[in-house]
């Protein structure tokens, strides 16, 4: 039997749901009451998951709210879904048709729920999130720094420096304190950096944006990250295989940090010479670096977790 799946379309203001492609709807508004009304709704409808769009963070408020009340939800990529209207002909857009997508695509893909983060899960990724936003605009305003001369311009850009680095010591004190509290976290911490060039920001990334790592086959872990090639053939053509979508924060600190790991371990330092001379290009070599450095935290992230499952 089919499973009975609500779509909803979420925008700043308002939530537009739909069972199924052409069922039952409803508009409510973005907020505590405007949810209950959905979760009325949806029961009264006999939903068994609510599938809603990544929006930035607006669907979060709802996310969080029907779960809390036992209703699964799931949140999916809207390129996917809108790959999928252009599939079944519907080029025209609006709030209703494509909560009614939203939904036709549970249907289409077999989507189950996704539970949410725990608190701790969530607090470590808004913290990593700040301060990468922090290490970011410590960069910028010195790179701005160097192109003036006025010394009370720049002494505006030395005060707003000192703030920054006082707030990225803050935020790094409150990431290893977090860590320190999770007993997995602490496992995680210790075995990742047990490899030469990898440090706590590294494991603090990957512990709040690639949760999955140590669950999953290193296949699975590459295709997560981005670090992956994807097939393009047809027929006897053979493609050239690239990489694409994926989680850009981990990709992104994987290729900063595999190259610093290149330079401590002699195993990433050959397997990058062996690519250079067979005369692969630089960007097919920083790509194969860095998922070869994914592989092995995820193989020591799933010893671990073993490890601790077994301990008496």
């Amino acid at each position: 039997m089919a499973k009975i799946i609500c779509g909803v379309d979420v925008s700043g203001e308002r939530l537009d749901a739909r069972i199924g492609l052409e069922g039952a709807e409803l508009s409510v508004e973005r907020s505590a009451k405007g949810i209950g009304r959905l979760l009325a709704f949806c029961r009264q409808q006999g939903v068994e998951l609510v599938v809603m769009e990544a929006t930035g963070g607006y669907e979060k408020l709802a996310f969080s709210q029907l779960w809390a009340e036992g209703l699964a939800c799931a949140i999916v990529n809207p390129r996917s879904v809108r790959r999928l209207a252009e599939g079944l002909g519907l080029l025209e857009k609006t709030d209703r048709i494509d909560a009614g997508v939203i939904a036709r695509y549970g249907e289409v893909k077999q989507l189950v729920g996704q539970a949410p983060a725990s608190a701790a899960q969530q607090k470590l990724k808004a913290l990593v999130t700040r301060l990468s936003q922090l290490t970011d605009l410590q960069t910028a305003q010195k790179n701005q720094r160097r192109l003036v001369d006025e010394p009370d311009v720049q002494a505006s850009f030395d005060e707003v420096l000192k703030l920054v680095r006082s707030q990225i010591r803050q935020l790094e004190k409150a990431i290893i304190a977090l860590l320190g509290q999770d007993p997995l976290w602490t496992a995680l911490d210790k075995t990742f950096r047990s490899i030469k060039g990898v440090a706590d920001r590294t494991t603090a990334r990957l512990m709040a944006d690639l949760p999955e790592i140590g669950l999953v086959s290193n296949k699975a872990i590459a295709k997560l990250a981005g670090l992956a090639p994807l097939a393009k053939d047809s027929g006897k053509r053979a493609g050239k295989r690239s990489i694409r979508g994926g989680r850009a924060s981990v990709r992104s600190i994987l290729f900063v940090v595999a190259t610093v790991v290149r330079k401590h371990n002699d195993d990433f330092a050959d397997f990058h010479d062996r690519l250079v001379k067979a005369g692969k290009p630089k960007k097919a070599v920083r790509i194969a670096l860095a998922r070869k450095l994914l592989v092995r935290l995820n193989a020591k992230a799933r010893e671990a977790r073993l490890a601790m499952a077994t301990a008496p």
